[in-house]
């Protein structure tokens, strides 16, 4: 697959919680950078996006009483899973993982920063009506497809490839970019969900330029 000007791409979340040793750590999390950082040359624009949560969001299990991480919640918006602590306005574990190197980024899109509303996509909170601003963003800029990368494969990326699609934007997932949280077997229901979408999945060996 031929990479084009009119060709962005969004790392999603390469952040310290999300990484082995986080208070959210994905497995083997750190090991979609050397893969990312092989395929960010081939984009003449990059994107990333990061978590930045503030103390006491509504998404974490210790905002309530009684209540632990991985649970449900019925909130205003609907379900919301709920998180370790994470990736807290400020925190080492907000930061971007040390190893990420993409000093060419042109956007640093923060989410997940209103206190009431958990945001998994770029594209919107979790309440699938308060827009990030990144589809205006990405439209005044003229991309015309929208590559994916990052953390984690089953949550913010499915959320953001899902809604880059409703958007009207060509979406591709770069698999091995990416790895899974897998909260009860929810890799596999999402590869069908995507398929159903329009979301592609390829791995970063089918990119050129």
């Amino acid at each position: 697959m031929q990479i084009t000007p009119q060709d962005v791409l969004i790392v999603v979340d390469i952040q310290n919680d999300f990484c082995p040793g986080g208070a959210l750590a994905v497995p083997e999390g750190d090991r979609v950078i050397d893969v990312i950082h092989r395929v960010a040359p081939l984009f003449q624009h990059v994107v990333l996006t990061q978590d930045w949560h503030p103390e006491g969001h509504t998404s974490f299990a210790s905002s309530y009483a009684t209540r632990e991480p991985f649970e449900q919640v019925e909130l205003s918006y609907g379900q919301q899973t709920l998180w370790p602590d994470h990736c807290v306005q400020g925190s080492k574990g907000a930061e971007f993982h040390p190893a990420l190197r993409l000093p060419q980024a042109e956007l640093i899109l923060r989410k997940g920063f209103r206190p009431h509303v958990d945001s998994y996509s770029a594209f919107f909170e979790n309440d699938h009506t308060t827009p990030t601003g990144l589809d205006g963003y990405l439209r005044e800029r003229g991309f015309k497809r929208v590559f994916l990368a990052g953390l984690a494969y089953d949550y913010c990326v499915h959320y953001s490839a899902i809604d880059a699609r409703r958007a009207g934007f060509e979406t591709i997932v770069l698999r091995d970019a990416c790895r899974a949280i897998d909260l009860k077997a929810s890799e596999s229901r999402i590869q069908a969900e995507f398929a159903q979408a329009g979301v592609v999945e390829i791995t970063s060996a089918q990119l050129s330029r």
